[in-house]
């Protein structure tokens, strides 16, 4: 049992690593400014309604409006006490609905909102719009499926409500399920109070920070210990485990040392997050590009070493890149679409092997994803959800200098334009003496040939200074 959570706490943010056998296999970074949003429910307002796509826009007291199906909505409130059923076709500006945040805003779109409600507790999710017992697809022993579903039949919870059982409820008991089922059914009694008295837009349940969800989620049996380096974190983590899990409390530590992530060799780790060139252990490597709504994983050789058949060695470097490949959209939580360009493989059998290496290596994941199969060119395409901003979105900014493009123009092409444009400036404004101010870089580029310069003195007659400033971007330039 050599798993551990670690959590890192500063006054600018929290952090949260889970570690297998030392490996950092999940990492999550929350802020005060960008806090999670999603699973927070709120009283909105429809905004507008766009019968073309089939949506509607919902004010919910953030800067970005919330994007809604109406094909979801089956309850609205006439007024802020009386909720009622409502078909889509009755749906109009200024109507009041319950909603919860489903994902995050990305870019210049809004947060995505659902009105099917889901409360997640330790082993079920809570339904209130659903009278349905679903059981979570990574329970694949039938029979304790059946168990779960029987021990629910037991229980006589209402039967206005709907449970999906969490993968973490797998061998759980009756008593254990059913405190988690009657804490749910007390939360959402507290949930209509407040939504009853609060007009829209307002925020009615707010979901837990990143330290609870993490414990809430990750801190199962076969976590060794949780080690935190704050001292009130530690006692709020001491209180929310003697309520919710008792039995887990003793493997709780505070941790003395100066630095938490440092000792344990995880700053390292995490720094890896934000490279685009991952080496594997065979010395060959996979490059991410991240884009805002496409992944592409590229796989290549580099160095591997083994004398092979050209097939062997594509196999080989394949089937060790979809393990890399799964672990790495997993920690860096990386969504939307994704291709994988594996190397070119002949045999349709090794394709098949490293399509079922990648789709195992997923099946430890949370997020949802699917997929469509693998080309004869070595190609796979799926989708993974998105719902949270990725850590690199929340560590990085676009550069100012290449706006985010990746490149620079050379010194080479910027001296080329730099005469363009002091040959402009001369023939818009004649005048005795020119000053062209650019990059050291670009003004020794042009200096490299200065006939270009006495040429340009000749045709306008007019004295040209040259000034290097490091202080401008090699892009700019100044004419005066």
């Amino acid at each position: 049992m050599n798993k551990e959570i670690l959590i890192n706490i500063e006054p600018q943010e929290k952090r949260v690593a889970i570690l297998n056998q030392g490996r950092l296999e999940e990492f999550y970074l929350e802020r005060p400014q960008d806090k999670t949003i999603v699973g927070n429910i709120y009283k909105g307002k429809i905004e507008a309604v766009l019968p073309s796509l089939g949506a509607a826009f919902v004010d919910i007291g953030l800067p970005k409006k919330g994007f809604l199906y109406l094909s979801e909505i089956e309850t609205a409130f006439d007024s802020p006490d009386v909720p009622r059923h409502i078909s889509p076709a009755e749906i109009k500006k200024g109507q009041e609905v319950l909603v919860q945040v489903v994902k995050e805003s990305f870019g210049t779109k809004g947060p995505r909102l659902s009105c099917q409600i889901g409360i997640a507790g330790r082993y079920l999710v809570l339904m209130p719009q659903d009278k349905q017992l679903g059981v979570s697809r990574r329970i694949e022993d039938e029979q304790e499926r059946r168990r779960l579903r029987q021990v629910f039949q037991e229980l006589r919870l209402p039967g206005d409500v709907g449970f999906i059982v969490r993968t973490a409820a797998s061998g759980k008991s009756k008593q254990e399920l059913y405190r988690d089922a009657k804490f749910l059914l007390k939360l959402w009694k507290r949930i209509e109070n407040i939504m009853r008295g609060k007009k829209a837009p307002s925020l009615i349940y707010e979901e837990y920070d990143l330290t609870l969800r993490a414990i809430r989620d990750s801190f199962t049996e076969d976590v060794s210990k949780l080690l935190v380096d704050s001292k009130p974190e530690y006692y709020r983590i001491k209180n929310f485990m003697r309520t919710f899990l008792g039995y887990l409390a003793n493997k709780v530590e505070f941790y003395r040392g100066d630095n938490l992530f440092e000792d344990k060799d995880i700053e390292r780790q995490i720094n890896r997050i934000f490279e685009s060139k991952v080496y594997l252990k065979s010395k060959a490597y996979i490059i991410i590009e991240p884009t805002e709504g496409l992944v592409v994983i590229d796989v290549n050789s580099g160095g591997f070493k083994k004398k092979l058949a050209q097939e062997e060695t594509a196999f080989r470097v394949n089937c060790e890149a979809a393990e890399e490949a799964a672990h790495q959209l997993k920690l860096r939580d990386l969504g939307g679409i994704i291709v994988i360009d594996f190397i070119d493989m002949e045999r349709e059998a090794h394709r098949r092997e490293v399509l079922n290496i990648l789709k195992k290596a997923l099946s430890q994941d949370k997020a949802k994803y699917d997929i469509l199969g693998i080309s004869k060119f070595g190609l796979v395409e799926m989708t993974r959800e998105r719902i949270h901003k990725t850590v690199h979105m929340l560590s990085y900014q676009p550069c100012p200098y290449c706006q985010g493009k990746g490149k620079v123009k050379s010194p080479l092409t910027m001296s080329v334009y730099a005469l363009k444009e002091l040959k402009r400036f001369l023939k818009a404004k004649p005048a005795r003496e020119a000053t062209l101010t650019c990059n050291p870089a670009v003004c020794e580029e042009i200096s490299k040939d200065k006939m270009n310069l006495t040429h340009l003195q000749n045709r306008f007659r007019a004295r040209i200074n040259l000034i290097p400033n490091p202080a401008l971007h090699i892009e700019d330039i100044n004419l005066a």
